[in-house]
């Protein structure tokens, strides 16, 4: 029940009131039900064969809004235990499914481990969109490139040493909001590479999903919600919370966008509502699950192959 209530915008606190804990102990069960997740999202999140993905980073603080060792761009570092704190995800639009997320600031080193903990999951190379962030690009090309070698010229110094380029077949492109008094004025959408190979897949540069992702966990999470008085004091403690809402997100939550019609209805004894839906995960989607998984399952899980998953949950 504590752990269904840090997933529906409550608050430590209000957790201890309601059932007579300690605010140490929902910790506690926190620790080891992110845990579990952590284990899961790992077993069961790889060799997906997405054709886009969508990228984004979401503002948050830990402690106060300004940390006291801040950058000259006002980001706290790495290790800095106060501050503005960014929640990263990638996310797969043609699934609903999360497929990467951590806690960092926003640096390109942030970026960086963003798309290695994506390409660790995918199979191939997917169309990547997201906003202007400026260290997208760098960190992409780091992890999709090749390198240009220059043959010797026979010419005295040292010879020329090989650039990374983009791989032939990244796509990449941006959707870059212009604002004007504090309002948007315009989107302003740009190609960075792989304009030839985007046009015949037939997909448009779009970021809207992963924001209605974005608003999805302000409203789940207590600590990522606007103006709230149940802010993290510690970065691990927003880590887990979303490392576990991702994990339910992806396997226990039915998506309304993701379900089919019954076609052949059950028979039912008794009552006047019939089922006309049946409904799925992410998880399910992707094919990576057969059933919706039941929250005790999302705990006790074994991570065994879908084979041999149980159909009731």
């Amino acid at each position: 029940m504590a752990l269904k209530m840090l997933l529906v915008t409550v608050g430590l606190s209000d957790i201890g009131f309601v059932l007579g804990v300690t605010e140490a102990t929902v910790v506690r069960w926190l620790e080891r039900a992110a845990h579990k997740a952590r284990e899961i999202n790992a077993h069961v999140l790889r060799d997906l064969p997405v054709t886009e993905v969508q990228l984004d980073e979401m503002w948050s603080f830990i402690k106060r809004k300004h940390a006291q060792q801040a950058g000259v761009d006002g980001e706290s570092s790495d290790l800095s235990e106060d501050g503005r704190q960014w929640v990263w995800s990638s996310f797969a639009p043609q699934y609903r499914l999360i497929l990467a997320a951590f806690v960092g600031p926003r640096t390109f080193e942030s970026a960086l481990r963003l798309m290695q903990m994506t390409a660790a999951v995918v199979v191939g190379m997917p169309c990547f969109f997201r906003d202007g962030f400026s260290g997208s690009l760098s960190a992409l090309m780091e992890v999709y490139h090749t390198l240009k070698t220059f043959a010797p010229t026979g010419k005295r110094g040292r010879p020329r040493q090989p650039v990374q380029e983009p791989h032939p077949e990244l796509v990449y492109g941006q959707v870059v909001k212009k604002t004007r008094q504090g309002r948007l004025h315009e989107l302003v959408y740009r190609v960075c590479c792989g304009a030839e190979r985007l046009a015949p897949l037939g997909l448009s540069i779009s970021t809207s999903l992963i924001e209605r992702l974005n608003l999805t966990l302000r409203h789940a999470l207590a600590p990522l919600g606007r103006k709230s008085w149940s802010f993290c004091k510690d970065r691990t403690q927003m880590r887990r919370r979303v490392v576990l809402f991702q994990a339910f997100s992806n396997f226990a939550r039915p998506h309304m966008r993701l379900r089919l019609p019954l076609y052949e209805k059950a028979p039912q004894a008794s009552g006047l509502m019939q089922p006309q839906w049946c409904h799925r995960t992410p998880g399910m989607a992707a094919g990576l699950t057969d059933h919706v998984w039941t929250f005790r399952e999302l705990l006790t899980g074994t991570c065994e192959p879908i084979h041999n998953q149980s159909g009731s949950g």
